[in-house]
């Protein structure tokens, strides 16, 4: 979606140099952002299997994290590539040309706006539980041209190292949507890649780049997923929708994956539970989730639940009714 941006007293006065990080969760999935808009932060409950302080993602009914261990191998970028500017934030691989310019949060929220330290674009990315399951949350990504000139090639990338209690380091991972979506540039299952969207990619464990698979494994590895929006013309803005979460089994993770229209999206669980059945015969799984939507793709999942309409007899029944209420209402008013 674009449109042109028109910037308020308010959000200049916010303006300025942020320090700030959240935990925040719907009470099935728990997020730590972090002031660039990156995940993994510090404090914490202990997981109960590596006893990790650091909050990626978690499974709050089991407590599980998928991401932090290690290394906090969660980011994102944006750049330009007719001039490959570009401004990235991963606590584990690097943070480049990103100034922050303001970070609130609640206790289910989180809202990060920062800009390129170069001036080219600003960036939010909005954190909030989906409205549609409770096993997402999503995230509200809006890049915004503040050069003053058009720019031609609109990039963005967002790396997932996954990391799977009870058995992290070695997880299986699916990946699903990567023919159909026009604007995917490039897509491995390396989660220690740069997030910076004009580095060079590799694959992990034999992984062929740009394919689906499901359930490849197991392995020490995630999901990178290269961008290229096109154009965005000065004072215009982009937006699409990201998706973090957590469920029991893969069949409700695949569920809320259908509620909310994901066009292209990762999974991992567990090398103990690689069908995501929610048990690997001793403890409870989950199956982690990491999906975007309003990226040019095709909707994977039908809607489990849609909502059907009525037929027309039942329409014409309540408004009969719903008028003849009306005209009671009326005689008893005279």
């Amino acid at each position: 979606m674009k449109y042109v941006a028109i910037a308020s007293l308010g959000a200049l006065m916010m303006a300025g140099s942020v320090s700030a990080q959240a935990i925040i969760d719907n009470g099935t999935v728990q997020l730590g952002v972090d002031e660039l808009g990156q995940l993994n932060v510090s404090g914490g409950t202990a997981s109960p299997v590596s006893g990790t302080t650091a909050v990626g993602l978690r499974h709050m009914p089991t407590g599980y994290e998928s991401t932090s261990h290690g290394c906090e191998c969660e980011g994102w970028g944006v750049g330009i590539g007719e001039t490959e500017v570009a401004g990235y934030a991963n606590n584990a691989i690097g943070t480049a040309n990103l100034t922050g310019l303001s970070f609130t949060s609640t206790a289910s929220t989180a809202t990060s706006t920062v800009k390129l330290t170069s001036g080219e674009l600003e960036v939010t990315h909005s954190f909030a539980p989906s409205a549609s399951t409770s096993n997402l949350y999503e995230v509200n990504v809006a890049i915004t041209n503040t050069s003053g000139v058009d720019i031609a090639d609109l990039r963005y990338t967002r790396t997932f190292d996954w990391d799977i209690e009870p058995n992290a380091f070695s997880e299986v991972v699916t990946i699903s949507g990567t023919g159909t979506t026009a604007s995917l540039l490039k897509a491995t299952n390396n989660g220690f890649d740069s997030s910076n969207p004009f580095a060079s990619r590799s694959t992990r464990s034999g992984y062929v780049e740009n394919t689906d698979v499901v359930d490849f494994g197991p392995a020490d590895h995630g999901a990178n997923f290269d961008f290229g929006f096109g154009a965005l013309a000065a004072g215009e803005t982009f937006e699409f929708s990201m998706f973090y979460g957590a469920a029991a089994t893969e069949a409700s993770a695949l569920d809320a994956l259908g509620e909310v229209g994901a066009e292209l999206f990762s999974l991992g669980q567990p090398s103990s539970d690689p069908l995501g059945t929610g048990t690997n015969g001793s403890v409870d799984t989950a199956t982690f989730v990491f999906g975007f939507a309003n990226v040019g793709g095709t909707v994977i999942i039908p809607d489990p639940t849609p909502q059907v309409p009525l037929p027309a007899s039942v329409l014409f029944l309540t408004g009969g009714i719903a008028a003849l209420g009306a005209m009671r209402r009326m005689k008893k008013a005279a």
